[in-house]
């Protein structure tokens, strides 16, 4: 399993060892000694799973304490666009996203910890998602900021005619209006 830094600390890219052979493949998907040692030392306490139509865009959103959550995200079936933005007022990359294509094809995994908001765009059709949080959903913690915000520029990889949103995401609030619960 090889953990590496993105360009926005704390915000993992994980690309497991996989073992192919005649039969399919194994991999390793989690292994606490080793996201310990990569210094992401949390208790996992629910997994999630979403099933896509290619279009659908989930996002973007967060929990602000006590609720806030680290996501560990990955895909099994399928391919999406999966992005960060950095929303710890203090740091240096504050407003700034990292963006990465996950797919059940390349089984890479990304860490976003607690500070972040995270969506994702469906690429392909009957795309499933899942993801382990260390923390539980509590809905009057919810956060989140609207996808197409020109502030943020996130290029989500689709046609905006062509992205599928819930009620509740096409709601909220762009970049400037967010207050951010997070140092």
């Amino acid at each position: 399993m090889k953990i590496s830094q993105t360009d926005i600390e704390g915000l993992l890219i994980i690309e497991p060892r996989i073992f192919n052979d005649g039969r399919g493949y194994f991999y390793e998907s989690y292994n606490k000694t080793k996201f310990t040692e990569a210094g992401v030392d949390v208790d996992f306490v629910q997994d999630n799973q979403s099933f896509s139509h290619k279009g659908a865009l989930r996002g973007l959103h967060g929990q602000a304490d006590p609720f806030a959550q680290g996501k560990l995200v990955r895909v099994i079936s399928g391919r999406v666009l999966d992005v960060a933005v950095d929303i710890r007022r203090g740091s240096p990359t504050y407003g700034k996203h990292v963006s990465i294509e996950i797919s059940g094809d390349n089984k890479l995994q990304l860490w976003i910890p607690a500070g972040f908001l995270h969506g994702f765009a469906t690429l392909e059709d009957n795309t499933i998602f899942t993801y382990k949080v260390n923390n539980y959903y509590d809905k009057a913690s919810e956060i989140g900021v609207i996808w197409n915000d020109p502030m943020l520029n996130i290029d989500w990889g689709i046609s905006p005619g062509d992205v599928l949103l819930s009620p509740k995401d096409e709601l909220l609030p762009d970049f400037n209006s967010f207050q951010s619960p997070f140092e």
